[in-house]
C-alpha cells in the first residue's frame, strides 16, 4: 500500500515521502495513529494544502522535545524485578513498565515512545531509546535489580553482579584492605626503628660529662 507520511518515521522516510509498506502496518499503525494517509490523488492534494500547517506544527513540537532532551538525555531509571541468581527475571519489564518509570521521574512518556524490540528479561543496566519526537531521540539507562540497595552495586559495577562475583569482589576487598593494613603497620614498625637507630647514633655522639 502506497502512504503519504505525515512525519518522519525511522527506516521509512520524512514527512511528505510516500512510501510502500504492508497493508497491515499501514491500518493498524500509520493510519489510525495519524502518522500517514493513504496516497490517493485526493489525499496528496489535502497533504499539499496543510503543508505549511503541518511542517510549522512539527517545528514547534520538535523545539519541544528538545528543551526536554537535554534533560532527559542519559539519566538512569530503577526498575525493582525479582530474578533468580543467574539474572534472568521471573517475567519481563516491558515498554509500559520503562514508560511508568521515566514518567515516575518528572517525564511525560508513553509507551508508544519507548523504542524496545523486545521485553528486557535480564538484571542489569540497558540502554533504551525514547522517541520525545520523530525527529529527537534519546537514550535513558533502565536499571533493573532486585532491590534498590542491588541497583546501586550495578551502578558502580557498571552491570549484573551475581551472587558469586559479589562474594569474589567482597573477599578481593577485604584481602586488599588486609594487606593495605599490613603493608602499613610494617611501614610504622620501620619508622619507629629508624627513629630509635637515629637516637643511638645521636647518644654514642654525645661528649662524656
Amino acid at each position: 500500500m502506497e502512504v503519504v507520511l505525515l512525519q518522519r518515521i525511522e527506516s521509512l522516510g520524512q514527512m511528505g515521502d510516500v512510501v510502500k509498506v504492508k497493508p497491515g502496518f499501514a491500518r493498524n499503525y500509520l493510519l489510525p495513529q495519524k502518522k500517514a494517509l493513504r496516497a490517493t490523488k485526493d489525499n496528496l492534494a489535502r497533504f499539499e494544502g496543510q503543508r505549511a500547517q503541518l511542517e510549522a506544527t512539527n517545528l514547534e513540537k520538535r523545539s519541544e522535545a528538545e528543551k526536554v532532551s537535554g534533560k532527559l538525555d542519559g539519566i538512569t531509571v530503577v526498575i525493582v524485578r525479582q530474578a533468580g541468581e543467574t539474572g534472568h527475571l521471573y517475567g519481563s519489564v516491558t515498554a509500559r513498565d520503562i514508560a511508568q518509570v521515566v514518567t515516575e521521574a518528572g517525564f511525560s512518556v508513553v509507551r508508544s515512545q519507548v523504542m524496545m524490540d523486545r521485553p528486557i528479561k535480564m538484571l542489569g543496566l540497558h540502554p533504551v531509546r525514547v522517541a520525545l519526537h520523530p525527529e529527537v531521540m534519546v537514550t535513558v539507562t533502565v536499571n533493573v535489580a532486585k532491590s534498590e540497595e542491588e541497583a546501586g552495586i550495578q551502578l558502580e559495577a557498571g552491570g549484573f553482579v551475581s551472587p558469586a562475583e559479589a562474594e569474589a569482589k567482597e573477599l578481593a576487598a577485604e584481602a586488599e584492605a588486609e594487606a593495605a593494613a599490613e603493608a602499613a603497620a610494617e611501614a610504622a614498625r620501620a619508622e619507629r626503628a629508624a627513629a630509635r637507630a637515629e637516637k643511638a647514633a645521636r647518644s654514642e655522639g654525645e661528649p662524656a660529662s
